[in-house]
């Protein structure tokens, strides 16, 4: 069962809100964070891409950038631009995208529950990617940016959820750039704050929809600190990271498509004929096609769209990964007809996130950048979890949650 717990967070104050948040460190370059903070020095990118503050070109792995994360951390709590609040509690965070609102509860989740499997994953991390970000947990001694869990509805929990969404949020603001809405809420009620801790202790799991690597890294700094303290108890703040956790059905999974830079040898007509064998090929026109359902991808290719459909018996409905659109083209397309075999780490491929749209793949190929695009359908939080469940692994480049969790509303400290 979950044990998670309050915190008791360190918060930019109501009227700094908007000039300290970001988007998270891994969704932009240094080059990107740079224009972004501009000449506002209460912006986070100076904790979590320290970088910024070094000349143009400085490594981000740079020892002397993880000091300048902790100096920098420090000199947000000594101006006053972050104040930890008086007492444990629990949160809320709203995120509204084309409409559509979305609440998670912001946590503190132990880090054995990560250790023992009970916080689910379903993607494999780099451990280059995870020492990085130990990196950055140990200097600060505290996890700046959150995790983003799934957890199976409940109706319990959404009821609470719902009676705080009606009152007036702490934060409330647009993000620049997405244009998404981002509301914040403070649950510092005893009652509320045992309500949310007993429901989570009957949860079976949570799920990591995304931040593999900061989980992993948070989890193996926790464990670090423990096994330094002879009389570590389990309680003791570093056992715990901080995650928003969101029901399953209210996340948003984009497509998450892909670009080639040549059919492997192939004219465009020997491509479509080879796709034959285990497709249903259908030419939709010059006009944008999106997949419908599951199973169907849309290629473009010279200027056209097409309907790809997989034919039975190309896939295992009976498997978890089998069965997933990901695999299918990674399979039966990437693979076997154009010869990309690591989707991590072969230069002909690259992939672009659904919220970019379909015109995103039109121009990269009729720019000559790309010979070919292909949109896939995006995959369920059902598929996700039953694949977390099952033990497996889901192929790489497969999820594209929206929207992003932003930074620097609450942050976590180790002690």
């Amino acid at each position: 069962m979950a044990t998670i717990k309050p915190f008791r967070g360190l918060r930019p104050p109501r009227e700094l809100v908007e000039r300290v948040e970001s988007r998270p460190y891994d969704v932009l370059e240094s080059d990107e964070a740079r224009v972004e903070a501009g000449d506002n020095e209460m912006s986070l990118y100076h904790i979590i891409k320290p970088e910024i503050d070094f000349p143009e070109g400085t490594s981000e792995y740079d020892p002397r950038v993880y000091e300048k994360a902790a100096e920098n951390f420090q000199k947000f709590q000594d101006k006053g631009w972050l104040v930890q609040d008086e007492k444990e509690m629990y949160y809320i965070y709203a995120q509204t995208m084309n409409g559509k609102t979305q609440y998670g509860l912001v946590i503190g989740a132990h880090t054995k529950d990560y250790q023992s499997g009970l916080i689910k994953k379903h993607e494999l991390t780099r451990r280059d990617k995870e020492e990085d970000r130990m990196k950055h947990v140990r200097v600060n001694n505290a996890n700046i940016e959150p995790v983003f869990f799934a957890y199976p509805d409940n109706a319990v929990l959404n009821e609470l959820i719902m009676r705080y969404a009606a009152t007036e949020p702490v934060y409330d603001f647009i993000a620049p750039i997405d244009g998404f809405g981002h509301k914040f809420w403070l649950v510092s009620d005893d009652a509320d704050i045992a309500l949310i801790t007993e429901e989570f202790a009957k949860m079976p799991a949570l799920y990591i929809a995304d931040g593999h690597h900061r989980s992993a890294a948070a989890a193996l700094v926790g464990a670090e600190k423990a096994a330094q303290n002879p009389d570590n108890k389990g309680t003791e703040e570093y056992n715990y990271f901080m995650a928003v956790a969101f029901q399953a059905s209210q996340l948003t999974i984009l497509d998450y498509n892909r670009v080639v830079k040549d059919l492997n040898g192939r004219t465009p007509a020997e491509f479509l004929a080879a796709l034959e064998k285990n497709f249903v090929v259908a030419d939709k026109g010059r006009e944008e096609y999106r997949p419908q359902c599951a199973h169907e991808f849309s290629l473009y290719l010279e200027g056209r769209w097409y309907s790809l459909t997989a034919r039975p018996g190309t896939y295992d409905e009976s498997d978890p990964i089998g069965v997933l659109d990901v695999d299918i083209s990674s399979r039966l397309i990437l693979d076997e007809l154009l010869g990309i075999k690591d989707l991590r780490s072969d230069k002909r491929i690259d992939f672009v996130g659904g919220l970019r749209g379909l015109g995103e793949l039109k121009r990269r190929v009729d720019s000559g950048e790309m010979q070919m695009a292909l949109a896939l359908y995006p995959v369920t939080m059902q598929q996700i979890m039953n694949i977390a469940d099952s033990g497996k692994i889901m192929p790489p480049k497969a999820t594209w949650f929206e929207p992003k969790l932003r930074s620097g509303l609450v942050i976590h400290k180790l002690s």
